[in-house]
């Protein structure tokens, strides 16, 4: 049986905000690791948005609205070329690690709908960390962000919130989960992208009831992965 993670494709877009229906790509990295985790490929995008970016979204990624208008690519083609990398990775057989994948994926789909470019259809395998990792140490206490899971398991993010060291951390970090995890993640990818779906739904759930019992008996919220 292959290993999965012996040669991964990784994904991070920064954006204009949390609302995956309404923010805007900023930058993006698309890349490939191989199984020493060394980058091997990366493709990296600075993008125009077409709108403001927002103050707290700039105070995250450093990107101001300025600045990606002088030197940013128009949205539109960024868009069509960033989809086209992921296409070409998943053509591939390459797993594609995403750290809260349907954040990414999800909005990637809205603007490629938005610029009418054909969206990523069922895209897989990807591998998502957060997932992983809250199925297979359930009951670890702390944050789950991608600065702390990545301090968990030993990997180095000096620059977080840079689309390209989010992506490669993120990378890292799902090889990190095979290696210490070793018989919960003896899959192959496409039977471990399953077994996420599944995964998501219930820590959906779990997090909603909690949500209610605790805070807000009407709060929601969705499981859907890796695209919502």
């Amino acid at each position: 049986m292959s290993n999965w993670h012996d040669q991964l494709g990784v994904f991070d877009l920064e954006t204009t905000g949390i609302d995956v229906e309404s923010s805007r790509v900023v930058s993006a990295h698309v890349g490939l690791l191989d199984d020493t985790g060394r980058v091997v490929e990366r493709h990296d995008w600075l993008v125009d948005p077409g709108v403001e970016i927002p103050a707290g979204a700039t105070a995250v990624h450093g990107i101001s609205t300025a600045h990606a208008a002088e030197f940013g690519m128009p949205a539109a083609q960024a868009v069509a070329e960033i989809v086209a990398a992921l296409r070409e990775l998943f053509n591939r057989g390459t797993p594609v690690v995403a750290y809260n994948a349907p954040y990414d994926f999800t909005l990637l789909d809205r603007e490629a709908h938005r610029h009418g470019i054909s969206p990523l259809v069922a895209p897989g395998p990807i591998i998502d960390p957060l997932v992983i990792d809250k199925a297979v140490d359930k009951y670890r206490r702390g944050k789950r962000t991608l600065e702390v899971t990545a301090l968990h398991y030993g990997v180095d993010l000096t620059d977080a919130h840079d689309a390209g060291a989010d992506a490669i951390a993120a990378g890292r970090v799902a090889q990190a989960l095979a290696r210490v995890h070793t018989e919960a993640l003896a899959l192959e990818a496409a039977e471990l992208h399953r077994l996420q779906i599944n995964w998501c739904q219930q820590q959906a759930e779990d997090f909603q009831a909690y949500m209610r019992r605790e805070r807000d008996p009407l709060f929601t919220t969705s499981g859907a992965w890796p695209v919502r």
